[in-house]
């Protein structure tokens, strides 16, 4: 059986990447892509997997997602794959000559749909506000008919689950992105808290500057970047103007250097507007970590509140607070974090996603 697995980009690795990566060294699969950036696939320790690049994007929005959206709707791999999986927002723009097939999916594009009206209020003018609203009007209706090419939809998370059903009324199942238990280890709780993401606007990463600036005795420590032509450039620069005095940005690291930070840390925070699913609170709770999450989307699945960790509304007082409370005793958390982490082991994701391809 060879497998293909469309992915749209790989640039600044989140967990979708990881997942995808992941996946194919499993199924002995290709990853088929766009841009690549193989030296965050070395980094990440997945230097043995196959990938092939149909070319490279325009490097400005929206004209990455569309030129993306473009070489996949005309490539045609069919003849050297049996079986093709899509992950992400515009690899299934390829599904329409490529049978039989699944999408695993993070989300529907929330810039077309939830997202639509902060996507459009956010653009600097009223120029730039109309064409935004013209691309997405377009730029949706191809979206809508290429989801209705895919055989199968699998969603990340229930939250995921009900968009899909929303916005492309397509039923799906839900299987959990997993996390590699055996990867991550406890080593003690230091002085820092951790925070793993994209540095997009939809993280809200100016919220935990603002819950770290009143918080002096404590230190925040931010792992993440993002990829050149996507949406956040300005918003990265304009945090990076006023970083508070007790966070440190990393920027991209190293998986060593991830798994060596969750070991180390007191806690992790996230604070992303209701996030598909969220991989890093498992990796976290998967140290032994309590995590600090706001009460929204995919982390209402994995954070057991009170047990490992606290959700709160996203607010600086009350996430501030929940810092405060967790940092008294971080330890009475790990058993249940680890306990919790382990029901997403990548053992119960694989043998979930082999029982949806067929076998010859």
């Amino acid at each position: 059986m060879r497998i293909a697995i469309f992915l749209d980009y790989i640039g600044a690795i989140g967990g979708g990447e990881r997942v995808a990566l992941m996946l194919a060294r499993d199924l002995k699969a290709d990853i088929i892509t766009t841009d690549v950036s193989l030296e965050a696939v070395k980094r990440l320790g997945y230097g043995d997997v196959r990938i092939r690049s149909l070319g490279r994007t325009v490097k400005i929005p929206p004209f990455k997602q569309i030129s993306a959206s473009i070489l996949f709707a005309t490539c045609d791999v069919s003849k050297d794959y049996d079986f093709f999986i899509f992950s992400g927002n515009w690899s299934h723009y390829a599904a329409w000559r490529h049978h039989p097939n699944l999408w695993y999916c993070y989300t529907p594009v929330r810039a077309f749909y939830d997202l639509r009206g902060s996507m459009i209020s956010r653009q600097p003018n009223a120029i730039l506000k109309i064409l935004a609203a013209l691309w997405i009007g377009v730029h949706s209706r191809f979206d809508q008919r290429s989801v209705r090419s895919l055989d199968r939809v699998v969603a990340i998370s229930k939250t995921v689950q009900e968009r899909i059903k929303k916005y492309h009324n397509r039923s799906s199942e839900v299987i959990y992105p997993p996390v590699d238990f055996t990867r991550f280890r406890f080593e003690e709780y230091g002085d820092f808290w951790l925070s793993v993401n994209r540095i997009y606007p939809e993280k809200r990463i100016d919220l935990q500057f603002a819950v770290f600036r009143g918080l002096p005795e404590e230190r925040l420590v931010m792992v993440g970047g993002y990829a050149e032509g996507d949406h956040a450039s300005k918003y990265y620069e304009k945090l990076a103007r006023d970083i508070p005095d007790n966070v440190e940005m990393l920027g991209a690291v190293s998986e060593d250097e991830l798994i060596d930070l969750y070991a180390r840390c007191k806690g992790l925070i996230c604070t992303a507007l209701d996030e598909d699913f969220g991989l890093t609170p498992l990796e976290a709770m998967a140290s032994g970590k309590p995590v600090v999450a706001v009460n929204e989307g995919g982390f209402r699945e994995t954070v057991v509140h009170g047990k490992t960790g606290l959700l709160v509304d996203a607010d600086r007082d009350e996430l501030a607070m929940a810092v405060e409370e967790i940092a008294k005793d971080p330890e009475r958390y790990k058993d249940a974090c680890i306990k919790r982490a382990k029901e997403f082991d990548i053992s119960v994701f694989l043998d979930e996603i082999h029982s949806l391809i067929p076998h010859n």
